[in-house]
């Protein structure tokens, strides 16, 4: 045997005790990696369990506790509380089983259930937030929004001896604000004649001037309670939701409906929108989040005078406080859309008195939404405005130019998607947000 074979040989065989080193190495790895598995299978388990004991234990003394309370109990109550029992250790198996058959590679199928949960609970009915406290967040919330155009003018006017760039520079900023051209030339023109501005220059007076203006263009003798909440309002009290595709305006409807109810009132909603798709399905879940009825149309492209007309006469024989109608959104350049929401309105008015028509403006939109509310002004009458996603842009200044330009107050801001994020406007506290 040469030495080129003996080589071959030793190769072999060091290859082959490689090899099988390799194997117990990884065998020893699944190993290790199983009873890890195992272990923490176990550990689930016991946590399941000691969860369970806690369940039962806490379902036991309150148990006691209640019967302590109310003295002996009866025989009906006594075997109800046994099934309570049963049933609360029924739960505890039942956890305990569901926690030991979860493998580490299933954390798809353990979240199905937690959604299915969390649908059920949007579900139920909830308490709405007070109308306080939705102004007091609200306005922070305003405070803190992207780049408000009072912090841009503070800024300018705050200079020591504004020149005639530094003006101008002030009228560009409130006409990207949508303030409007008119309302922009009549604020310059009030800030340029006035010595907190033009003399001391001391930001404090500065500051202060430039909220005196705005809240006087912005109005604060102005009544921008809505009617439904007047003395003299009718019972049930119509408010017609009006607005173009993308505003928000189902939306809305639901959280009007969720300030009323906040309030005491008892409401009802229509679901006159028959064109969208799942309209009338959006505006049930608002409704079912805060007990109130809706009534609706059983195929969608009904006529929506006749749900309208169906929803006055329910709520007329229901005594509600309040019937809130949602129409579909519509484009202002379709007259035949246009005549229909005045066919909502008068077959409406043929069981009770329309009492608010509220248009419902995206503030983002700017002076495109100035073109809608002229339009919608001339097709049904608008005895107010909500301006919704106030936070979401600069254009606060749409506050100025569509009361100035429609002649009605804007009554409702919404200020985020959450289910309370709507609240009867202040001046005060929109001024006082923007220049935060």
């Amino acid at each position: 045997m040469d030495t080129q074979q003996i080589i071959a040989i030793v190769v072999v065989a060091v290859i082959a005790i490689a090899l099988i080193v390799a194997g117990v190495l990884a065998d020893r790895s699944r190993k290790k990696r199983i009873d890890a598995a195992e272990q923490a299978r176990e550990d689930r388990e016991a946590a399941a369990k000691a969860a369970a004991d806690k369940a039962i234990a806490a379902k036991q003394a309150a148990g006691s506790e209640a019967g302590s309370a109310a003295g002996a109990a009866s025989t009906p109550s006594g075997q109800k509380s046994g099934a309570e029992s049963a049933e609360s250790t029924e739960q505890a198996e039942s956890t305990q089983s569901t926690a030991s058959s979860i493998e580490p590679t299933s954390s798809a199928q353990s979240a199905q259930p937690e959604s299915q949960t969390s649908q059920t609970a949007e579900s139920q009915p909830q308490t709405p937030e007070s109308a306080t406290s939705r102004m007091t967040r609200l306005k922070a919330r305003l405070a803190n929004s992207a780049n408000p155009f009072g912090k841009a003018l503070f800024n300018i006017l705050a200079k020591d001896h504004l020149s005639e760039a530094d003006w101008e520079d002030v009228e560009d900023t409130l006409l990207m604000a949508d303030v409007g051209a008119d309302a922009s030339e009549q604020l310059v023109d009030e800030l340029r004649n006035d010595a907190r501005i033009t003399g001391t220059h001391d930001p404090a007076q500065v500051r202060e001037a430039l909220r005196s203006k705005l809240l006087a263009m912005v109005g604060t003798d102005t009544d921008r309670r809505l009617n439904a909440d007047k003395p003299e309002a009718h019972k049930p009290s119509v408010i017609i939701m009006v607005g173009v595709n993308g505003t928000g305006k189902t939306t809305t409807a639901g959280k009007l409906a969720r300030l009323f109810v906040a309030d005491g009132k008892s409401v009802m909603l229509g679901a006159a929108d028959t064109f969208r798709a799942a309209a009338a399905d959006q505006l049930e879940t608002w409704g079912a989040k805060v007990n109130v009825p809706v009534v609706r149309s059983d195929k969608d492209g009904a006529d929506p005078a006749s749900v309208a007309f169906e929803a006055s006469q329910r709520a007329k024989n229901e005594n509600a406080d309040v019937l809130i109608i949602d129409t579909a959104g519509r484009l202002q350049n379709k007259a035949n859309l246009m005549d229909e929401l005045g066919k909502i309105r008068r077959v409406t008015e043929k069981n009770l008195p329309v009492d608010e028509v509220l248009l419902v403006l995206d503030a983002t939109t700017g002076q495109n939404g100035m073109e809608q509310a002229k339009v919608f002004a001339q097709a049904i009458g608008i005895t107010g405005v909500v301006l919704s996603k106030l936070d979401g842009s600069a254009k606060g200044g749409i506050v100025i130019s569509v009361q100035k330009e429609l002649g009605v107050p804007v009554k409702l801001v919404g200020l985020g998607e959450g289910p309370d994020d709507l609240a009867p406007f202040n001046p005060e506290d929109f001024v006082d947000g923007i220049l935060a």
